[in-house]
């Protein structure tokens, strides 16, 4: 589930066991940023099946980079709306959403290692029907 590589692109899924995530399992993603003159979007990746049970997702993202201590995150992810279902795309009775989790492109500020986490922080233990979940970095401009 660990992955180091140099990116203008980086998206890295893991799989939920059993579709049961579990409050102890976070996934981590680790790329390397050398261009930091550039800025970046970065979001959650998740994927569910039909029978998830909720309009949205509460997720917490961890993240450490070089020298610096870990910062954590709370995140609430829409998956649905009354008005029209499920977001993003969707093949049989699975579904795929890609949300920007930042106001905007930003910066990675020192050049090395960056380490990001997922955890689920929903009242369920296990949560059910959660086949994968990642994140992607996308460069997008030289500042």
């Amino acid at each position: 589930m660990v992955s180091c590589a140099k990116i203008d692109m980086f998206e890295k899924l893991a799989e939920i066991p059993s579709q049961q995530w579990f409050y102890n399992y976070s996934p981590a993603f680790t790329f390397q940023i050398t261009d930091t003159a550039s800025l970046y979007n970065l979001y959650i990746v998740l994927r569910h099946t039909d029978a998830f049970n909720y309009n949205n997702i509460w997720l917490r993202l961890s993240s450490k980079g070089p020298g610096d201590s870990i910062h954590f995150q709370n995140i609430n992810l829409v998956l649905a709306n009354d008005a029209n279902g499920w977001e993003g795309t969707g093949t049989d009775d699975i579904f795929e959403v890609r949300k920007n989790i930042t106001r905007g492109p930003v910066p990675f500020k020192k050049p090395g290692i960056y380490t990001f986490s997922i955890a689920q922080i929903m009242r369920e233990n296990p949560l059910q029907h959660i086949l994968n979940v990642g994140l992607r970095v996308e460069k997008i401009k030289s500042k």
